[in-house]
């Protein structure tokens, strides 16, 4: 009977730390989605684009910080698919990452179920799907992630919060595309710039007197894009989970991959006005406009579409240097965004990275260090990692500063310690606006300025209160420098967002590696990965 007693002891504390447990657990938000082709007109002609549940753009997934998000996406398409999730930083957990370097794509005809957490994350991002050319098929929409219940944000809530789209865009299929880069060619200009799928006749109605939330993203395929709300002022609260110092600007310069929160307040005459989306830096301008519609309005559009800046680079540079952290606001935490002080840390490493442009066995391809990325057969890297696959890809087979050495293929893979503290500076000699992306991090961005970086340039570095974001601008001729604390372990994708450089060769796999092999460092394989490749027939681990 003693023995029964203990045993029903022992139970019932069991029984009560797993109800703790549970009740303690972040709070889980499902999504089922399927993938499909479907007609879309957003030149006004039909064209074929890819569907979420019928959608274009698709769903927006509205969560809050820590929050786990279980989304089931159906593969209806007649050729593998994945998604990624621009600006979630997969903490731990590189393999939900969905780009091809981490994850199997879902076959045609079959499901998978992506399980993320936006842990200690707030902001404004977006998801595309990664594979091929499919991003300029659509499949893309937005991410917003809410700050919890009781933690301070730095303005009062707002009437209504606005997602906008935006983006370059062709009216040739994303096949023809693929299939011109696959050629060795390289695209023509882009044909329009979308505002949430469509070239014009987005209507977005607000109240007199009230302030709005609007998040913008360039989820398009290569330029950079004005936006402005005629006659009326847009205060920058946030940049990619970062709340900055709410400055006001007349317009903004979003790059390619990049995400912002603006405020504006409906406090001019009740009428219709232009919203807008131009190129920049370009010699061709392309625009598209949207209506910002007063709901007490008796007038339509008038006058002339507002005038943006066009080829100004310096107009650029000193907006994006304006753009700073709010250093006394919470972020995901209660305690204030400045409590990290990033400059007083210091550098393990530096990473010198240059970009180039050339021509490889007679065909068009980009590189970073001389090394233009492809992929070694169908083993995502992270599983060959995991499964200590030999033959996929070897560590350092790209090296960490410019080389002399003329343009190469090669599957590049830089490795990276856990917990160094690196300084990485993009050096850009090329004439174009080039903007990078690194998944499973936000870094900061402590300096960019024209010419060639030398250790001279640390002098005019931002060390107090540079942004931190995702995403960052490396304009013509210049050079953008950020810090990264590495403190999470995994495969990760470091890309330009000109997709067709991309697609061509410009990105590597930063492998931040722990020798520790501990779940406090790293989550194990989750049970329900795909397995290709070499792979395939492996198995996880148990449920």
């Amino acid at each position: 009977m003693k023995l029964i007693g203990t045993l029903l002891s022992l139970f019932s504390i069991s029984f009560v730390l797993e109800v703790v447990h549970v009740a303690a657990e972040d709070p889980y938000r499902f999504f089922d989605w399927n993938i499909t082709y479907g007609d879309i007109y957003p030149l006004g002609v039909k064209q074929q684009g890819i569907l979420i549940n019928g959608q274009f753009p698709g769903p927006e997934i509205y969560s809050v910080t820590n929050d786990n998000l279980i989304i089931n996406v159906h593969n209806s398409l007649p050729e593998p698919f994945l998604i990624s999730w621009n600006g979630v930083q997969q903490r731990r957990n590189s393999y939900e990452d969905g780009v091809y370097g981490t994850t199997c794509p879902i076959p045609p005809g079959k499901n998978f179920t992506y399980k993320l957490q936006v842990k200690d994350q707030i902001g404004s991002f977006f998801y595309f799907p990664s594979l091929a050319f499919h991003k300029a098929g659509g499949g893309y929409g937005t991410i917003k992630v809410l700050s919890r219940p009781r933690i301070p944000v730095p303005f009062l809530d707002p009437a209504d919060d606005y997602s906008f789209l935006i983006g370059d865009c062709y009216q040739i299929n994303h096949t023809k595309l693929k299939s011109i880069l696959d050629f060795g060619h390289r695209l023509p200009f882009p044909q329009a710039v979308l505002i949430n799928g469509r070239s014009n006749g987005t209507s977005f109605t607000v109240e007199q007197g009230k302030t709005y939330r609007l998040r913008i993203s360039n989820v398009g395929l290569q330029n950079t894009l004005n936006f402005r709300i005629q006659g009326h002022e847009l205060k920058l609260v946030e940049v990619e989970g970062t709340h900055t110092i709410q400055t006001t600007y007349s317009s903004i310069d979003v790059h390619v991959g990049q995400s912002y929160s603006v405020l504006i307040t409906a406090d001019q005459a009740p009428k219709d006005y232009y919203i807008v989306a131009s190129t920049r830096f370009t010699d061709k301008v392309i625009i598209s406009t949207a209506s910002l519609h007063y709901s007490n309005s008796q007038q339509p559009i008038s006058g002339p579409i507002p005038d943006g800046p066009t080829t100004q680079i310096d107009w650029s540079i000193n907006q994006a240097r304006s753009i700073r952290t709010n250093l006394t606001a919470s972020g995901p935490r209660p305690n204030p965004q400045g409590s990290y002080h990033y400059g007083l840390v210091n550098i393990t490493k530096t990473f010198m990275l240059e970009s180039s442009a050339a021509q490889v066995n007679g065909k068009q391809r980009y590189a970073i260090n001389s090394v233009s990325f492809i992929p070694s057969d169908d083993t995502p890297l992270k599983l060959a990692d995991y499964f200590k696959i030999d033959g996929v890809f070897q560590v350092g087979s790209i090296p960490d500063a410019p080389s002399s050495k003329p343009m190469y293929l090669d599957t590049s893979v830089m490795g990276a310690d856990f917990r160094a503290f690196v300084e990485i500076v993009f050096q850009n000699h090329e004439d174009i606006v080039q903007s990078y992306h690194i998944d499973g991090y936000s870094f900061w961005v402590v300096g960019m300025d024209g010419g060639a970086w030398s250790p001279d340039s640390r002098n005019q570095y931002n060390l107090r209160d540079a942004v931190s974001r995702c995403t960052t601008q490396v304009y013509p001729k210049s050079w953008t420098a950020i810090y990264v604390a590495l403190d999470n372990v995994g495969m990760w994708n470091v890309r330009s967002e000109f997709w067709a450089r991309q697609y061509l060769g410009q990105q590597f796999y930063l492998r931040v590696y722990s020798s520790v092999e501990s779940i406090r460092d790293e989550y194990p394989i989750p049970n329900n990965a795909l397995l290709c490749g070499k792979a395939a027939g492996r198995t996880t681990r148990p449920l």
